[in-house]
């Protein structure tokens, strides 16, 4: 398998950052708010820096970008990219759709990702050109082929007024099956082992999709950003089925995020300078 030595020490990484986590959450922690709003807990900064210290030590070369602070370029070309807690929110609740993900980046393409939804006892991770897993078993896209009989995904309805779409969603959700909503790393790992056929994401960062992306597309998802691009940089996505990416790439296109660049020129090379 290629990349061998990193994804044994990603999987082994997410699992001890896993299991601190834990350890955290059973004796309880405080919300603190950062800038944005957006909280943040004494995990996620701890389990930043344990995912940082190992994965340093087995590749002191590498860079690093995380969700809560670290930006270091490195030496090598590559950068692993970090949530150590994707769905704090879920996490300060005691709801179990919280996840750690970490992805590896090499040359600007995303070649391997874990995303441990830790509270269920599932990891899922995939190597580019390798398939996508949940531990042991390899998962796939639904072979579902109508949206009567699917299910739609979409992250933080919270977050869906102010968008071009918000006068869309109603009636177009309205031809699927079911439509969910229960967190980010959730909802695509819904989709990418098969149990959902699509999952629109409003509002995201490179930690919030590196590994999910990855996971998705060797699982035989599509992935796209709202401009059509091709990134993890582009500040949303859309991973779905592949009988649904026409009418889902036309029905996000008007919403494209106002100032972010083409996904498709950030495609080949690191962004630097955007962990904080």
């Amino acid at each position: 398998m290629a990349w061998e030595k990193e994804i044994e020490a990603c999987r082994r990484v997410s699992r001890k950052a896993g299991k601190l986590a834990l350890e955290y959450a059973a004796r309880g922690v405080e919300r603190q708010d950062k800038a944005d709003d957006s909280p943040v807990t004494e995990a996620d900064r701890a389990c930043e820096e344990l995912i940082v210290s190992e994965l340093g030590k087995a590749f002191p070369e590498d860079g690093f970008l995380g969700e809560e602070g670290v930006n270091d370029p490195g030496w090598s070309g590559r950068r692993w990219i970090i949530d150590p807690v994707d769905g704090t929110r879920d996490f300060l609740r005691g709801l179990p759709t919280w996840s750690n993900l970490i992805a590896l980046e090499a040359d600007g393409e995303v070649v391997l990702g874990v995303c441990n939804l830790v509270a269920q006892g599932n990891l899922y991770w995939a190597v580019r050109g390798e398939g996508a897993w949940v531990n042991k078993t390899p998962i796939r896209v639904s072979s579902v082929d109508r949206r009567d009989r699917a299910i739609l995904t979409l992250t933080a309805f919270t977050d869906l007024a102010p968008t071009p779409l918000a006068d869309r969603m109603v009636e177009y959700m309205a031809g699927y099956w079911a439509v969910r909503s229960m967190g980010g790393c959730q909802d695509a790992i819904l989709v990418a082992s098969g149990r959902a056929e699509a999952w629109i994401e409003l509002n995201a960062k490179p930690w919030d999709l590196a590994p999910l992306m990855l996971v998705a597309e060797e699982a035989g998802c599509r992935f796209f950003n709202f401009d059509g691009g091709h990134s993890i940089h582009g500040g949303n996505c859309v991973i779905c089925a592949p009988f649904l990416e026409d009418e889902l790439r036309e029905l996000v296109r008007p919403a494209r995020s106002p100032g972010v660049p083409s996904p498709s020129s950030l495609r080949t090379k690191p962004v630097r300078g955007s962990g904080t």
